[in-house]
């Protein structure tokens, strides 16, 4: 029996699906956390064959004694994972340490953190980025913002979502920028891309090779959401396009990926931009090596008509997938996060009433997500474009 050992698998919520399925394909499930054993969701405890909790996840030192006890007890951990872009770096310095070859190690994760370490590997698929500038000084800012022109964002180049991401308009701002940002944190500086932007999320085996893919399209800026406190709408693809497909395929091989979920961020231009392309070109925004966050696998299930969860443990327990893809029905899945405070011409009941069984989930999101997610959401599957649009106009619209 393989061992896996699964860091905070209480969070998100939806993520003791993933231990479920785990369990079931016959791993030995186990898992590290700091919530408390008799706080955990039943559903976990049953899907979990031990549970070591630690009083902080952030405490490496802690969870390496963890992980040293489960393998004292358990024998050698085959498999180490979080499935959470937080803990990434923590997972591959425990992988190292341990010697767990089936993920990333501490010398992968340059490429994989690092804004702008990510440009090299989009360069070697042959997709182009926004150019860039590493904030050190003022006047390199400068410099850069001659060459390439207010607005320009930035961000840290090690960072996670969109925390601490700004889009700089002027000088003034630029100041403010400088008189504010945190000095110990180092910023990428990238030209503003007139962009909406796509994903490939897929499941991808040990040859680099994808089991399962979808993508998702976000209708508003993730950076606007967080920093205007506004409301949040994505979809999942009825049918990825091929053209994500295809650039989403050399992204995987570009970065060697194996043996993983991942969630791949691109920009298709809304209009040319002269230095960049035209309007439908393609560039890489950045990568995250694991699911899309929130409850976007159940999303993937909710427009794939098909179970994820498994599909990834199939990947890990037989490097294959054991659900057959063929004649499932395919929707839009759409997203909308609501905002608390607002005036809803559609208060919950009336949502409830007018979607009725195409909302497939409707839940307040946690504090932890809601600067991304809004604070109360809402998926509903839609089958054309039309019922698509509907269903966003009468979801946001105010009194």
């Amino acid at each position: 029996m393989k061992n896996f050992v699964f860091i905070s698998p209480n969070f998100p919520t939806n993520y003791w699906k993933f231990c479920a399925e785990l369990k079931r394909n016959g791993m030995n499930v186990l898992g590290i956390g700091d919530c408390p054993y008799d706080q955990l969701m039943p559903e976990l405890k049953s899907s979990l064959n031990e549970y070591y909790k630690v009083s902080s996840l952030e405490n490496y030192d802690e969870v390496f004694r963890a992980v040293a006890f489960l393998t004292y007890k358990h024998g050698k951990i085959d498999w180490l994972e979080s499935n959470n872009e937080y803990w990434l770096e923590k997972d591959a310095a425990l992988r190292t340490a341990f010697n767990i070859t089936t993920g990333f190690q501490v010398s992968d994760m340059e490429a994989v953190k690092y804004k702008s370490k990510m440009k090299a590997y989009y360069a070697k698929a042959g997709i182009k980025t926004a150019r860039y500038h590493l904030v050190y000084d003022y006047q390199g800012c400068k410099d850069f913002i001659a060459e390439v022109g207010y607005p320009v964002i930035v961000k840290p180049d090690n960072g996670v979502g969109a925390s601490s991401t700004y889009k700089l308009k002027n000088d003034d701002q630029l100041n403010y920028f400088f008189a504010t940002k945190e000095a110990d944190v180092l910023y990428i500086m990238e030209e503003f891309v007139n962009g909406t932007v796509h994903t490939y999320d897929a499941v991808i085996d040990a040859n680099g090779q994808p089991l399962f893919e979808t993508g998702n399209v976000t209708m508003d800026s993730i950076m606007d959401t967080v920093n205007t406190n506004g409301n949040s709408c994505y979809y999942i693809e009825k049918n990825l396009p091929d053209a994500m497909r295809e650039v989403g395929r050399k992204t995987v091989e570009a970065f060697g990926v194996k043996s993983r979920f991942v969630h791949l961020e691109f920009f298709v231009l809304n209009d040319d931009q002269p230095a960049l392309g035209k309007k439908g070109d393609i560039l890489g925004l950045e990568v995250n090596m694991r699911p899309s966050g929130g409850w976007s696998a159940d999303m993937f299930n909710f427009a794939n008509s098909c179970d994820v969860y498994k599909i990834w443990a199939d990947m890990v327990a037989f490097n294959t997938r054991t659900v057959p893809d063929a004649g499932a029905e395919h929707f839009y899945c759409c997203y909308c996060g609501r905002r608390d405070g607002k005036n809803f011409v559609l208060d919950h009941n009336a949502v409830m009433a007018k979607y009725g069984s195409r909302i497939k989930m409707a839940q307040r999101v946690p504090k932890a997500l809601s600067g991304a997610m809004a604070d109360m959401m809402y998926m509903c599957n839609c089958s054309t474009e039309e019922e698509k649009a509907e269903y966003y106009q009468s979801m946001l619209q105010e009194y």
